[in-house]
């Protein structure tokens, strides 16, 4: 774990974004088209971590970007080249474009100057998509990634993030996977071996003290 002064210099507002990763109705809200990963996202607090960082971010003028996963409904671009999206698929619920599946899901609000990028294909919430053009004419440096899932998604983004040169940021408790014991291995194990690991209450902590300083 860094420094308070260590990551409060990695997590400068002006360079610094926010990414929220799937946090979409279809993925971790009520109607979940993978309800085992919504109920640990739910239970484990993760996502209210995700909502308080995104109320934070937009107090501290933190560049807030909501990654989608969604598809059209005749499937067309989306990949077919792994065991995942043929069983996506198959599921009761689609993530389709225009529908209350793709919208961010509750309590995240996403205030007028958030950037939703939504991806038709592949696994990564950044390679393939806009987010690294959209950071890099932000200035961003550092990316704070948070959402779901710990199993696929998070990490895709982590090792993207890292490989394009930002910095990247990990609040442990507001990321989930499944099932629930494999979270803390998998950020320990391999996250933390490329990124900051830290909490929300430590970042929010940051933006907090930034904010007297700047108003001092």
């Amino acid at each position: 774990m860094p420094s308070f002064e260590q990551l409060a210099e990695q997590l400068e507002p002006t360079g610094t974004a926010l990414l929220t990763v799937e946090c979409q109705q279809g993925v971790v809200g009520k109607d979940s088209a993978l309800p085992e990963l919504a109920a640990e996202a739910r239970s484990s607090g993760a996502l209210l971590n995700v909502a308080r960082l995104v109320a934070g971010a937009h107090e501290a003028g933190v560049q807030v970007l909501h990654a989608v996963a969604e598809r059209r409904p005749d499937g067309r671009g989306a990949n077919h080249n792994a065991r995942l999206f043929r069983a996506a698929g198959r599921l009761p619920v689609q993530q389709h474009s225009g529908t209350t599946a793709v919208l961010i899901a509750p309590p995240i609000e996403v205030a007028d100057e958030d950037l939703v990028v939504r991806r038709l294909h592949g696994l990564s919430p950044i390679a393939g998509t806009d987010v690294d053009a959209l950071l890099r004419n932000l200035g961003c440096r550092s990316l704070l990634i948070a959402g779901v899932s710990a199993n696929i998604a998070i990490p895709n983004a982590v090792f993207d993030a890292v490989n394009l040169g930002y910095t990247a940021v990990v609040p442990g408790d507001a990321i989930a996977g499944v099932p629930a014991d494999y979270t803390p291995v998998m950020i320990r194990n391999t996250l933390a071996l490329v990124a900051t690991i830290t909490t929300t209450d430590e970042v929010l902590a940051c933006w907090k003290r930034q904010r007297r300083v700047t108003r001092g």
